[in-house]
């Protein structure tokens, strides 16, 4: 199930959009995920930025009677600085996944200026706290990286000046580091359907995931597995950017995951201006 708490994550990332610099702005949607046309998701994310500062939460967990029969959820956020050239530089990135009565806490935090600071890590279950932070980070592995969500924030918030989907960054995530690319497919018009409210243009943007430096297996695993997955089938995990009616910014409004147990789709449900 742990590979499960790495792919939501992943998922997570794909949810994080732009903020718009000019004024105090909170920004709220929800979505669904099914896998292989069962409802397995539910997600909801909020966003607060304004000129200098953003803040991000994501909250997840299996939907329904899926939920009984595999009891998980996770809760993702950062939150930081936005540089005087846009870009938003992470002061604490917080990585939370529970398993039936297990938590795993994952925290990253930064210096608001580009610099990684440090790394805990603990485990939680039936109230007992166990620290599982390594006794010492490669400073190889932290050098130049950002968290996943601040990385996507940098790629959207580019958009309204640049619309297409382009950029890469180094993340990361405790054992490891990564490259997050962003490369354009072909945009599409969406229409409205039961599963996604939205209608209208999209931009489309190939999501991948590139392994770099420290514990890397040579079978991949977790959400680098469902990538490999997708890749045979002829598709890397795809998003598609859109603006709903009276909006500045782009938003994802639908997600697609090819894997060999069938296709994952996330669909936006509801969006809402603060």
């Amino acid at each position: 199930m742990k590979g499960l708490g790495i792919f939501f994550l992943s998922l997570s990332l794909l949810l994080s959009f732009e903020c718009n610099a000019a004024q105090n702005e909170t920004q709220m949607m929800t979505y669904d995920v099914y896998a292989g046309g069962i409802h397995a998701l539910d997600a909801s994310l909020t966003i607060t930025t304004n000129a200098k500062n953003y803040d991000t939460e994501l909250n997840s967990a299996t939907h329904g009677f899926l939920h009984t029969l595999a009891p998980w959820s996770g809760m993702f956020s950062a939150k930081g600085n936005v540089g005087e050239n846009g870009t938003p530089y992470p002061l604490e990135h917080v990585s939370s996944s529970t398993w039936k009565k297990e938590t795993e806490e994952k925290q990253y935090t930064y210096d608001g200026k580009g610099h990684f600071l440090s790394y805990k890590v603990t485990e939680t279950e039936d109230g007992n706290v166990k620290d599982k932070t390594p006794d010492k980070v490669d400073p190889d592995l932290t050098k130049d990286t950002t968290d996943i969500l601040s990385a996507t924030l940098n790629l959207l918030m580019m958009l309204p000046e640049k619309p297409e989907c382009s950029g890469e960054s180094l993340i990361f995530d405790g054992d490891r580091n990564f490259k997050l690319a962003f490369k354009e497919t072909t945009p599409e018009t969406l229409k409205k359907t039961r599963y996604n409210i939205y209608e209208g243009e999209t931009i489309s943007c190939q999501v991948e995931v590139i392994p770099d430096k420290g514990k890397w297996r040579k079978k991949p695993r977790g959400w680098l597995s469902i990538q490999e997955q997708g890749r045979k089938k002829g598709s890397l995990p795809v998003i598609w950017l859109g603006k709903m009616d009276g909006a500045q910014n782009y938003i994802p409004v639908k997600v697609r995951v090819k894997t060999d147990y069938g296709t994952l789709f996330l669909h936006l449900t509801s969006y809402k201006k603060g």
